[in-house]
């Protein structure tokens, strides 16, 4: 009952606005007078801005939509290549966080061997974090020339990217503490007075299902055992629902692929420049603008998508 009643105040408010477009449509057909067809027009520009608003708010509908978002980039294949990419798309997100308001926060980070990051995983804050870095997961990838190749030949790269709630506050995510294998080490500094002396780093490895988390932010091992006790609950949270979702795929006879041979963007530098979203077909020439955080448009036209508007 209480999730019909839910149900209900979504539905009634849409229901009610089909009616008042219905009445409209109908006195706009039969007004004959100026002035009344000038009021009818005002009661119709307010209606589509309730419509408007309604609509974006049909874009964070889902459970976790306003939770905050914890995201992870993951090399891929093309060893420095790939990693320097992951700390292109690192910087990307960054930068649109800041453009819009929202507060960040690096929970841990693997240097590459020669340069760039072979993975990193930062919490964003804010009001619709989740909802909206949720149309970034998947494979992005890059094509351009390649400042690690002496002979500046043209190459691709591959990055993968998680976006999980952060359903601490919303989620009880049971862990048997049996399951665990908790190992510490020093965090790495950067040299002289900021080496850390102690092993205050965590690195928690979640043994049924060979998750590994690992939090060396912070200055003491019970926070970083914290953090990474949250990151962990927020991965085995969202495994359980990919299972469910690709369990309805499989039932509806749809074909997932879960694999890395799938990216939903392409990042074009070389021979020109073009970013394009392969899920929607959204796609512009300002690569650079893109890649300094200017995401919006790709991921509104991901939400649109997502609730059925084209």
């Amino acid at each position: 009952m209480q999730e019909l009643s839910e149900l209900r105040e979504e539905v009634e408010p849409w229901e009610s606005l089909d009616r008042q477009a219905s009445d409209l449509e109908e006195l706009l057909a039969l007004a004959d007078d100026e002035e009344i067809l000038q009021d009818l027009i005002r009661e119709v520009d307010v209606l589509e801005s309730r419509v408007e608003d309604m609509r974006l708010a049909l874009m964070f509908g889902g459970q976790h939509d306003r939770a905050d978002a914890i995201v992870a980039i993951h090399a891929g294949a093309g060893g420095t290549e790939s990693q320097d990419w992951v700390s292109m798309l690192l910087r990307m997100y960054l930068r649109w966080a800041e453009n819009a308001g929202f507060k960040t926060e690096l929970l841990d980070v693997s240097e590459g061997e020669e340069a760039g990051l072979k993975s990193v995983t930062f919490q964003v804050s804010g009001r619709n974090a989740y909802g909206l870095l949720k149309a970034e997961r998947g494979v992005h990838r890059l094509v351009r020339l390649s400042p690690f190749d002496a002979a500046h030949r043209r190459h691709t790269s591959f990055a993968l990217v998680e976006v999980m709630p952060d359903i601490e506050r919303e989620v009880e995510v049971q862990i048997n503490p049996d399951d665990l294998r908790v190992d510490v080490f020093r965090s790495a500094g950067a040299g002289g007075q900021n080496v850390q002396k102690n092993a205050t780093a965590v690195r928690i490895t979640h043994l049924p299902t060979g998750l590994v988390v690992s939090c060396q932010n912070e200055r003491s091992q019970a926070q970083n055992r914290e953090t990474a006790m949250r990151v962990l609950r927020a991965r085995l949270y969202d495994m359980e629902l990919r299972k469910r979702e690709e369990e309805l795929a499989r039932l509806k006879g749809e074909h997932v692929d879960a694999g890395w041979g799938n990216q939903i963007r392409s990042y074009v530098l070389h021979p020109y420049q073009m970013v394009k979203d392969h899920r929607t077909e959204e796609e512009t020439g300002d690569a650079v603008g893109v890649l300094e955080g200017d995401l919006d448009r790709f991921i509104q036209a991901y939400l649109r998508a997502s609730v059925g508007e084209t």
